[in-house]
């Protein structure tokens, strides 16, 4: 493999041909040579998923760095840039495909037992803070679904209940980022003003599941 500075690296690949297909090829071998320590956290080096995983991600890596060049800044080796890219896109990819055979239907119709998943995340509560759990988490539950649309409480539920990734739901829902923000602040809006009408508020919430 060919040692390269910052600058060799972006005149190879700026140059199709010869030197630009030597260049993607030791850029693929690096970022396959990273995955396996920088993924350790998530995937192990021997799951089945890996291999099919890391091949997808340098093919990606590759065409986004021919494709961003000229956001290179040198602040980095040039290696490192493409490592960090190479991270992400996996990262992502991890995310994706965990959700990707859960649908959001699935997830509105798992949120009717939301109070009791709550109560069991909460088993060191007394009897009587169980119960006042138990109330509040079902008037929530109340709340979200007599208040939001279900494309707003499909969002929410998603999201805050089950840490589904934005870039994730925003496609299961046929929309952008920005618009799931504001779909997310309005819903959010909506349940803030029904829970102050009835005299309760976040905090409420919040505070019905510490300990005793």
């Amino acid at each position: 493999m060919a040692k390269r500075s910052n600058e060799q690296w972006l005149s190879d690949l700026r140059n199709p041909g010869a030197e630009q297909e030597a260049a993607l090829a030791d850029l693929r071998a690096i970022i396959l040579a990273g995955l396996p320590y920088a993924l350790s956290p998530y995937l192990r080096r021997d799951d089945a998923r890996f291999e099919a995983l890391a091949e997808e991600t340098s093919q990606d890596t590759l065409l986004r760095v021919l494709n961003r060049l000229d956001d290179f800044q040198g602040r980095s080796q040039f290696t490192t840039w493409v490592h960090t890219i190479a991270v992400r896109v996996a990262l992502t990819e991890l995310r994706r495909k965990r959700w990707e055979n859960i649908s959001l239907e699935a997830l509105l119709e798992d949120d009717k037992n939301l109070a009791l998943r709550r109560l069991a995340s909460a088993p060191d509560l007394s009897p009587e803070r169980q119960v006042e759990s138990s109330d509040l988490s079902m008037r929530l539950n109340r709340i979200i679904n007599e208040e939001l649309t279900v494309k707003q409480r499909q969002a929410l539920m998603a999201i805050a209940i089950h840490g589904m990734p934005m870039e994730e739901t925003a496609r299961r829902l046929d929309t952008n980022r920005n618009a799931l923000y504001k779909l997310l602040h309005d819903a959010r809006l909506r349940v803030k003003k029904r829970l102050a009408a009835e005299g309760l508020s976040p905090e409420d919430m919040l505070a019905s599941m510490d300990g005793p």
